[in-house]
């Protein structure tokens, strides 16, 4: 079986509703997954955007969520997750605001692309506080098992 991630709330490649946007109430959009690779021991999630802050000349990556240690038998995280209803032992790291949490799409000019990667690792990782995105992806480096991707689209309506 395939590793798949995919949203109730939109098709990949499709736009991103605005209600999880920061024109409409910015919560997060729900995701769900299947084929969990064999070993694994935890899950990863880091949602960006590489068309910051226009799309015809992107100049970074900006990222809107980070989370790791997701038990890997969960399957879902549903729209709207807080710290309080998050899998029991999963933990965030800063977005680009400088804050735990989903921060979501507002792109400033253009229509930018949303990357949704969820990683399989054969690891449960250390509490690394607060990581930055770059901080995560050096603790889980030599443990990534497989990625599954959902990217969505999101252009403000001027």
């Amino acid at each position: 079986m395939t590793f798949r991630l995919t949203s109730s709330a939109f098709e990949n490649g499709a736009d991103i509703p605005p209600v999880h946007t920061c024109d409409g109430s910015e919560i997060s959009p729900p995701l769900s997954w299947s084929g969990v690779p064999d070993g694994t021991k935890s899950l990863a999630l880091i949602i960006e955007d590489p068309d910051a802050p226009d799309p015809a000349a992107p100049q970074r990556v900006f990222t809107h969520w980070v989370l790791y240690n997701i038990p890997a038998h969960v399957i879902e995280i549903g729209a709207g997750a807080s710290p309080q209803h998050l899998p029991a032992g999963t933990l965030e790291g800063l977005n680009d605001w400088k804050r735990p949490g989903f921060g979501g799409p507002c792109p400033p000019i253009g229509k930018h692309r949303y990357f949704h990667r969820l990683y399989a690792l054969d690891a449960i990782l250390p509490d690394l506080g607060n990581p930055a995105k770059s901080e995560l992806q050096q603790a889980m480096q030599a443990h990534v098992v497989a990625t599954a991707e959902l990217i969505g689209t999101y252009q403000r309506k001027q």
